[in-house]
């Protein structure tokens, strides 16, 4: 670990896929980050390892697209993605009786009753090189009293052309702070998501192939917590005894296809018993 200055430390980690830069980055924030406690910390936990990052991924749909040690089952990895893209717990924002006060999706879909998704899709099929395509999440008049604000704060996309002229749509997120261990996969999937609906509403729009291009996440605090230390190191061990393609699986696997069906059973449950949980 570096001698912490008082200069919180800003990093750079790049690759092809999301599980390659995702590691890369949990391994760079453990060995370099700054000692600093944080608003949840319980009085006996250590303060958390912490840093600026930016994560830049030139594939995210390469495969292989998942990593079998994030912290949460492919099921609910299915249900985040169509949380985010599909709005399909929007349903559940209730701030008055101490429930959710957003999603992703309701911020990005429906801010003030503004569709800023469908504002960036129409933008960019308008004026192809418009460096406004632009969504935010924050509502400094609410968020900032609550317990639980947003931590993505900003999508931007733009689209550029390859050797081909063919167009590709660049995205970067911009996010306040971030559980780099059990909540950063998960976001950097579902989002990569929402840049193939933006690619695929573009395409129809402008009758041309959009492709995804590459996704860039910006974190101002992206942490380790002392909370779970202990269970970190596990993960470190993995890394250090099992190979590459050992920790990894193709998203198109009969075992991640399967648990993706049974997410989307869940989600039908939900709707039919009005059952609450958060994934």
């Amino acid at each position: 670990m570096t001698e912490n200055k008082g200069n919180i430390p800003v990093l750079t980690v790049s690759g092809k896929t999301i599980p390659e830069v995702w590691e890369k980055s949990l391994i760079e924030t453990w060995s370099k980050g700054a000692i600093l406690k944080t608003q949840y910390d319980k009085p006996d936990d250590p303060p958390s390892r912490d840093v600026t990052m930016v994560m830049v991924i030139e594939e995210p749909f390469a495969e292989p697209r998942i990593h079998k040690n994030f912290p949460a089952g492919l099921e609910n990895l299915e249900i985040y993605r169509q949380e985010v893209v599909n709005g399909v717990h929007d349903y559940w924002i209730n701030p008055k009786e101490g429930k959710w006060t957003y999603t992703y999706h309701k911020r990005l879909f429906d801010y003030e009753s503004f569709d800023q998704i469908t504002y960036i899709i129409n933008s960019l099929s308008k004026t192809d090189y418009t460096r406004r395509a632009n969504a935010i999440t924050w509502i400094p008049t609410a968020d900032p009293q609550t317990d639980d604000p947003p931590c993505l704060q900003r999508v931007w996309c733009r689209l550029s052309y390859d050797e081909n002229n063919a167009p590709v749509l660049n995205m970067n997120t911009n996010w306040r702070s971030r559980d780099a261990y059990k909540a950063a996969f998960m976001n950097i999937f579902a989002l990569t998501d929402l840049q193939r609906h933006i690619a695929e509403e573009i395409s129809k729009k402008i009758k041309k192939e959009v492709k995804v291009g590459r996704y860039v996440d910006f974190s101002d605090s992206y942490h380790i917590y002392g909370s779970y230390f202990n269970e970190f190191k596990k993960f470190l061990e993995s890394v250090e005894k099992r190979s590459f393609e050992s920790r990894v699986w193709d998203s198109k696997d009969e075992i991640v296809q399967s648990a993706f069906e049974e997410g989307k059973k869940i989600l039908d449950r939900e709707r039919t018993t009005g059952e609450i949980g958060r994934y």
